[in-house]
């Protein structure tokens, strides 16, 4: 797999990390999930220049111009319900990409020990498309495993990008060894462990809770 770690270059993108982070900051939950589009748009723009790209002519009010476009058929799945906000960054910048959801959680028979049920699917083909996969948090890295194992039915894909906002090293290992190896990931910052519950340490708490609010 090819790892592409964003906080290796300093940007604006630090910002925004820092604020989803920050437990103050994280009381606004409208700009939570504003931060979590923004760093989709981030993370989407440097996916971006891996596409494919095929010229194509544009008439102006003045004359004509070849000017490049992406050529590659897309489809963007987004794990429910954390993955909304960052699936909207990321459709901001992709107009024609189509689109994908799934749910997928964790259910736990003891605080330590769960597995990962996906319960929800509703995508198109996938034959032949480039498959992005967008999961704000890539922690045990069981939930793109179990997505993609599901998604597999619906076609052999081209290629698969994956997008998250956080990850854990352990979550990269675990990826890495059920992905295809020429698998991109796209990621803005990586913490260094996961705690014993399986979240990320330093992490920045629950995604979807913050986003959305607090579940039962």
């Amino acid at each position: 797999m090819i790892v592409h770690n964003l906080e290796l270059e300093t940007s604006v993108l630090d910002h925004f990390i820092a604020e989803i982070r920050d437990i103050e900051i994280q009381k606004d939950a409208m700009r939570f999930r504003r931060n979590i589009e923004r760093i989709g748009e981030v993370l989407s723009y440097e996916m971006s220049k891996t596409l494919t790209y095929s010229d194509r002519s544009v008439t102006t009010p003045l004359g004509e111009k070849s000017v490049p476009a992406i050529s590659d058929n897309m489809v963007l799945c987004s794990i429910l319900r954390a993955g909304l906000p960052l699936h909207q960054g990321i459709l901001n910048y992709f107009d024609d990409i189509d689109n994908a959801f799934v749910s997928a959680y964790r259910h736990h028979t003891t605080p330590e020990v769960f597995e990962i049920k996906v319960e929800y699917l509703a995508a198109p083909s996938l034959d032949d498309k480039i498959l992005v996969l967008a999961d704000p948090m890539l922690a045990t890295g069981s939930s793109l495993v179990a997505v993609f194992e599901t998604l597999k039915g619906l076609g052999n894909v081209k290629q698969v990008h994956l997008i998250s906002v956080i990850a854990s090293q352990e979550g990269i290992e675990n990826v890495a060894r059920s992905f295809p190896e020429d698998t991109h990931l796209w990621v803005a910052t990586v913490d260094p462990r996961l705690n014993e519950q399986g979240y990320i340490v330093p992490g920045l708490g629950d995604a979807g809770d913050l986003s959305f609010g607090s579940k039962l």
